[in-house]
């Protein structure tokens, strides 16, 4: 459907609330870096969680496992919190939520509640995620929007970063209860801060809730995140029933929520906003983007230490200056999107992405470590020159009133994304290994065939990767700037 005169009319006569937006963006951005930081900060400290609680891995994966899927499923709902209630208030609750659940995590004395308290933060997660991005979107004027998202990327891309590196340290040197405990009184800053000087920025309504679009969206979002972290990890497999069946109710659910958020007066998620060009190009080349960061991210440190043979400590040192690297170069895409617009970064962006992404097929055995940081720093900056300007080029074309469910989708398809891509990528690898032992007639692989097994599927792996960073440069090559908001 056509972008009409009225709906560019209704975007470029909104105004936007007569307030100082840079203490409200430093406040969320505040509550954002705890709370994406968390996402990240536990995964070197399950062993130790199991040892203390005395779980097995398959039970203690359900704090990094459930916290994806709480986000996965809240998100969607975001939309509703926004046009229902105040800015002020999202923030309050959600980094109550995000404090308590913090606090109960820390002082936890069996793993059960530890669980409760992971959920709770990932709710307060969920809400805090789409409110930064939203009041971005409201409170700056489109001319100065790249340079504030590109804030948000640096909190993104920053905070996971470092979370390994920072976990790893803690845990070395305290108790894993100390990951909570670090996080805690930065939490309640931020709470406090906001509580002195966040403001109501947005006008609310009361929208009715569609509890039938909720309970298929959180079937259905909920199915697939579930679904595709379940297939990626461990032996289970798309084959596996469990893991069949919840993608199959995730799908069903999908295409009924949608299919009924058509026909509602009042949408839980208004799916027209696909009919936006630049928003959907923008969802597609940040979903790829997505899919094809887990490549890399999540593939290349099993194939760092078990083929390349690099230590555990250093397969986490080679991804740490690209995710800094990644972080320092938002702020200066964002400044050079207001600028020049999203084309000078798209394009380049994605020529790169796609040939460092082909360099890949060289990392061999053998290979130096330095070369190893040099591809994953030049792949980062890739990415940062491609996220952000896609994001904020395909919100910009939306008129205000659906900046919300604008916001939700796209944070919602960047979990889905990701979950995708781990369990797509991990999958590929591990077919190419069996592959390579079946062509060989290999039954009881030596060290050095493991290795050349392991070899040939991540190779496979990085192949996806590369046909996907191909399809974003097609894609870039039809993004024209936004003008409607």
């Amino acid at each position: 459907m056509a972008i009409t005169a009225q709906d560019n009319v209704e975007a470029t006569e909104t105004k936007k609330p007569e307030v100082n937006p840079i203490p409200i963006v430093a406040v969320l951005l505040s509550g954002a870096f705890v709370a994406i930081l968390s996402e990240t900060i536990l995964n070197v400290a399950l062993n130790a969680i199991m040892a203390d609680f005395g779980v097995a891995s398959s039970t203690a994966q359900w704090l990094v496992t459930g916290y994806m899927l709480v986000i996965g499923t809240l998100i969607p709902i975001s939309a509703y919190f926004m046009q229902r209630f105040t800015t002020r208030q999202l923030f309050i609750t959600a980094m109550s939520l995000f404090t308590l659940g913090t606090l109960i995590s820390g002082v936890s004395p069996i793993f059960a509640i530890l669980l409760v308290g992971r959920l709770t933060q990932a709710v307060g997660t969920a809400i805090m995620i789409p409110l930064l991005i939203n009041t971005i979107l409201a409170v700056i004027p489109i001319e100065r929007r790249g340079a504030a998202m590109g804030m948000v990327g640096l909190v993104i891309m920053f905070a996971p970063a470092i979370g390994p590196t920072v976990s790893g340290l803690i845990v070395e040197n305290f108790t894993w209860r100390w990951l909570f405990y670090f996080i805690l009184p930065i939490s309640l800053a931020s709470l406090l801060f906001g509580m002195k000087v966040l403001t109501n920025i947005t006008e609310t309504s009361k929208p009715k809730l569609d509890v039938l679009s909720f309970l298929l969206s959180t079937l259905g979002f909920g199915g697939i995140v579930y679904g595709f972290s379940a297939a990626g990890k461990g032996d289970a497999s798309f084959a596996d029933p469990l893991v069949f069946s919840f993608l199959l109710v995730g799908f069903v659910s999908l295409g009924l929520f949608c299919w009924r958020q058509l026909k509602v007066e009042t949408p839980l998620l208004d799916i027209r906003v696909f009919r936006y060009p630049m928003f959907l190009i923008g969802v597609l080349m940040v979903m790829l983007i997505m899919m094809t960061m887990f490549a890399m991210m999540l593939v290349m440190p099993i194939y760092m230490q078990g083929a390349l043979l690099f230590s555990a400590v250093t397969a986490g040192l080679v991804l740490l200056p690209g995710g800094l690297l990644n972080g320092a170069m938002s702020p200066i895409m964002g400044r050079l999107f207001d600028k020049f617009g999203p084309r000078p970064l798209l394009i380049p962006g994605t020529i790169i992405l796609a040939a460092i992404v082909f360099t890949y097929r060289y990392t061999v055995p053998g290979i130096p470590v330095w070369v190893v940081v040099i591809q994953q720093a030049i792949l980062m900056v890739a990415v940062a020159m491609i996220m952000m300007p896609a994001n904020t080029n395909g919100l910009n074309q939306l008129p205000p009133k659906l900046y919300p469910h604008g916001t939700a989708i796209f944070n919602t398809l960047m979990q889905v994304s990701g979950a995708i891509g781990a369990a797509l990528f991990i999958s590929v690898m591990e077919t190419g290994q069996q592959s390579y032992f079946n062509n060989n007639g290999i039954i009881n692989p030596t060290a050095e065939e493991a290795i050349a097994a392991l070899t040939f599927g991540s190779q496979q792996s990085f192949a996806t990767g590369f046909y996907m960073a191909l399809a974003t440069v097609i894609l870039a090559l039809f993004v024209r700037r936004s003008k409607t908001s």
